[in-house]
């Protein structure tokens, strides 16, 4: 019998989390011991499968001897390290944040988990007064130029809906800069450097390179960006469009994995299914094969279904 290397072993280190001793294995992150004592921590930039940006800062914790609050995301674990999840610290300095994610952008699509952490903190985006748009959209914005604040209100992130391309929309109001599509992209998944981060402050937004269309852009349509997008600013042109005709219906719809037919690699596919329409695809993150990426062909190309014809 042929022993099999499975590699060393993590040494484990021991922290408390609110008051419970909690072990771990060497390079857990804060996060990761949290959601292993069942503890709540809500996140928005973070991805399973996506490195750490650290930009939403919702799951800022307190961490004992730090000066500033820490993001559970990507803090790892250290022993004898001390962790408060729910002091008023943290509590108040979640509710801002949700506040003013709310107050600048559209967060609707955003699911029940949000409305959910809204509603546990407290969070009142409105106190900041009706949103209000911008006289420059951020798409307008220009580097080192910053325009008197509005009295009127919050100042809103507006922007026009992107529709170039046949297979999926941007909606940059909706857009917190998560950077979860900026690493999907990139070094994380694709490789593709389609997009990035342009300009500064208030008037950052997501990007092409010089701004051109997508379609004359480096992008190759693979479509992670929209499967890691927290807020539906990124989305299949198909939903937008249902979304448009009032005729998008979750509650309809069933989601069936199976293989995508295109090559050998057995890239697994899951078809949600409307009305007996396919109207996205998306692909479990926890496949070994896939870990929610696809190509092209596999996100978007599932129209032959729809369109074959019965031999007589």
């Amino acid at each position: 019998m042929t022993a099999t290397f499975v590699g060393i072993p993590s040494r484990l280190v021991t922290c408390t989390v609110d008051g419970r001793a909690v072990t771990v294995p060497e390079g857990t992150t804060v996060l990761g011991a949290c959601r292993g004592q069942g503890i709540d921590t809500p996140t928005l930039c973070y991805g399973e499968t996506l490195t750490p940006a650290n930009a939403c800062r919702v799951c800022v914790v307190e961490v004992e001897g730090s000066r500033a609050l820490v993001p559970a995301c990507s803090r790892k674990v250290e022993p004898g390290m001390v962790v408060r999840t729910d002091s008023e610290r943290v509590r108040t300095s979640r509710k801002l944040v949700l506040e003013l994610l709310g107050s600048s952008v559209d967060l609707g699509l955003t699911g029940s988990e949000v409305r959910r952490w809204m509603a546990r903190y407290r969070a009142d985006p409105g106190r900041f007064g009706p949103k209000v748009a911008t006289a420059h959209p951020r798409d307008d914005a220009r580097a080192g130029h910053h325009d008197a604040p509005l009295a009127a209100g919050a100042e809103a992130c507006s922007q026009p809906v992107k529709v170039d391309n046949e297979d999926y929309v941007r909606d940059y109001a909706r857009c917190i800069l998560c950077y979860k599509c900026v690493e999907a992209c990139g070094t994380d998944a694709q490789n593709t450097f389609a997009i990035a981060v342009a300009g500064r402050g208030f008037g950052a937004r997501i990007s092409t390179e010089y701004a051109v269309p997508l379609p004359d852009s480096a992008c190759v349509y693979c479509g992670n960006c929209i499967q890691v997008c927290p807020t539906g600013a990124l989305m299949f042109r198909s939903e937008y469009e249902m979304r448009q005709a009032g005729t998008w219906d979750q509650q309809r719809q069933t989601v069936t994995t199976t293989i995508c037919p295109y090559c050998g690699v057995g890239c697994s596919l899951e078809l949600h299914v409307q009305d007996n329409t396919i109207v996205k695809v998306t692909s479990p993150e926890d496949h070994d094969v896939t870990r929610g990426n696809l190509c092209v062909k596999g996100r978007f190309g599932f129209q032959f279904v729809q369109n074959r014809r019965r031999e007589d």
